[in-house]
């Protein structure tokens, strides 16, 4: 994990020093008030005006567009005008950065379920991972997850409609003591997760939408 941290700690610092495309964009970024979320009122047009895949991320207290700027093998750079960064594998979130109590790095216990694709998974399949928080410090967390395959769901994203299978994780982290379901919703066809949400750690809950999909980024 300590590669993974290095490599990504120069390229998010390579990201953050250069001009990030959603400075220019019509798009909000993540704001945190006393009244929680402020829903964001983002439109196909402004997104399509951006040359990125771009993900919508909410968080229990704020919301923002975050642009793919950069991808490293499988290991996706998701940046926010606000220079939050999230790190993606296969539609998991591994790591964070200027979230707060931030997630620091994640591994698996043999092949990640989410680079199988979750559409193939049998139900009940389980999978073990290790997750860094070093706010505390949290290092080799074991997080131990259950997969489950729910009905096709409809789901509506910039008032375009998808049919999407929904695959839940329930996750335990023994030495924390907590427990969470996850939610992914993914194009049956070919596994891309256009939706979810992610128990991160017991603090960081996201919910991630792909309002412009990476096109190449299927199972």
């Amino acid at each position: 994990m300590k590669t993974l941290r290095n490599s990504a700690c120069l390229a998010v610092g390579l990201l953050l020093c250069g001009c990030n495309p959603l400075m220019q964009a019509s798009l909000d970024t993540f704001k945190t008030t006393a009244l929680g979320v402020q829903p964001l009122a983002v439109t196909a047009a402004q997104v399509e005006a951006v040359p990125y895949a771009q993900i919508k991320v909410t968080t229990d207290s704020s919301e923002g567009v975050l642009a793919k700027l950069r991808q490293q093998d499988d290991l996706e750079f998701w940046v926010a005008s606000g220079k939050q960064v999230l790190l993606m594998r296969d539609g998991l979130v591994v790591r964070t950065v200027g979230l707060g109590i931030n997630l620091d790095g994640t591994r698996f216990d043999g092949e990640s379920p989410f680079k199988l694709g979750l559409q193939r998974l049998p139900d009940g399949y389980s999978s073990t991972r290790w997750i860094d928080v070093y706010q505390g410090p949290r290092v080799g967390l074991a997080v131990n997850s259950r997969f489950s395959r729910q009905d096709i769901e409809n789901v509506t994203i910039l008032d375009k409609d998808y049919a999407l299978l929904r695959i839940d994780e329930r996750i335990y982290i023994p030495e924390l003591g907590f427990k969470a379901t996850n939610r992914f919703w993914v194009r049956p066809d070919d596994g891309l997760i256009l939706q979810s949400e992610q128990h991160l750690t017991p603090e960081l809950f996201l919910k991630i939408v792909q309002l412009r999909p990476d096109r190449e980024a299927v199972r």
